[in-house]
């Protein structure tokens, strides 16, 4: 774990302490729920969206690296990756993992590192 993908990059925005929570978050391709949860752990910074209706209520834990820019105004989280990607990570909501699991983080990481853009 620690891995770049797990920490906000330096031009997201990003201002520790910040509550994400409620922000409206965006794909690079358009609107994909609202966030649920985030945490700043120090080399596991993440956030977890509520996808909604768009994929069955499913919520999808994504790496704060995925970060691109956090628009404050407008309570938008923006990120460096499609609906699709998204679609396709690792299910959170299967009762196979948790959170904090730290198999679970490694499948993460693994899934968004490894994607081919």
């Amino acid at each position: 774990m620690g891995a770049p993908i797990w920490e906000y990059g330096d031009t997201s925005g990003h201002v520790p302490g910040a509550e994400l929570v409620g922000f409206k978050a965006e794909a690079s391709d358009g609107h994909i729920g609202k966030i649920d949860k985030h945490s700043e752990d120090v080399g596991r910074s993440y956030i977890v969206v509520d996808t909604g209706p768009w994929i069955f209520g499913r919520r999808v834990l994504l790496p704060a690296g995925l970060v691109s820019r956090i628009d404050v105004e407008n309570e938008t989280v923006h990120l460096s990756a499609t609906k699709a990607e998204i679609k396709a990570s690792p299910d959170l909501e299967s009762g196979k993992y948790a959170e904090e699991d730290l198999p679970f983080m490694h499948l993460i990481e693994q899934y968004y590192a490894n994607r081919h853009m």
